[in-house]
C-alpha cells in the first residue's frame, strides 16, 4: 500500500481542536487588532479551512508585514537545506495569535530602566546583568534536639 503525501498529510493532531475547545470560534479572535511589526505565532485552526497555512508553518513564529480586512501577511524564515529563506505567507486571523515570546524581555527592560533611574538618583551602582542560578550556601544540621528517626513500613493488615 502506498502512502498519500497530500497537503494535509500527517496533520491528524496538528489541525485538530483541543479538548473542550471545539465549536464556534470566540469573537475575541476577530476583534484582536494586529499592527505591522507585531510578532505572531501561527497555529492552524482546523475549524476554518479558508486561509489556513501549510502544515510546515504550524507552530512557527513570524512578523506581520501586511494587514488586510480578514487576514495578515507574515514573514517567516523557513529552513531549506543549510540556509533560511524568507517566506511571506498570507494567513487568516483564525490561524494566528500574538506571540508571548518577548513579554519577559520587555518586562526585564522596563525593570532595568527603573532600577538604573533609581540608582542614579541614589548615587549607587546597580547590577542589571542576569546571573545563572548560583549554588545554595552550605549549612550545618545540628543533631542537638534533633535526633534521627528510623522509618520503617507498617505491617500490612487484612481486616475485613
Amino acid at each position: 500500500m502506498g502512502h498519500a503525501a497530500g497537503l494535509r498529510a500527517g496533520t491528524r493532531y496538528a489541525f485538530s481542536r483541543n479538548f473542550r475547545q471545539k465549536g464556534m470560534i470566540h469573537m475575541s479572535t476577530y476583534l484582536q487588532q494586529y499592527k505591522v511589526g507585531d510578532i505572531v505565532d501561527i497555529k492552524a485552526n482546523g475549524a476554518v479551512q479558508k486561509g489556513m497555512p501549510h502544515k510546515v508553518y504550524h507552530g512557527k513564529t513570524g512578523v506581520i508585514y501586511n494587514v488586510t480586512k480578514s487576514a495578515v501577511g507574515v514573514i517567516i524564515y523557513k529552513k531549506v537545506g543549510n540556509r533560511y529563506l524568507e517566506k511571506r505567507v498570507n494567513i487568516r486571523l483564525e490561524h494566528i495569535n500574538l506571540s508571548r515570546s518577548r513579554e519577559d524581555f520587555i518586562k526585564r527592560v522596563k525593570h532595568n530602566a527603573a532600577a538604573k533611574k533609581q540608582a542614579k538618583s541614589d548615587g549607587t551602582v546597580v547590577q542589571v546583568k542576569r546571573l545563572a542560578t548560583q549554588p545554595r550556601e552550605a549549612r550545618t544540621v545540628s543533631l542537638k534536639d534533633n535526633h534521627p528517626e528510623t522509618v520503617v513500613p507498617l505491617a500490612y493488615e487484612t481486616t475485613i
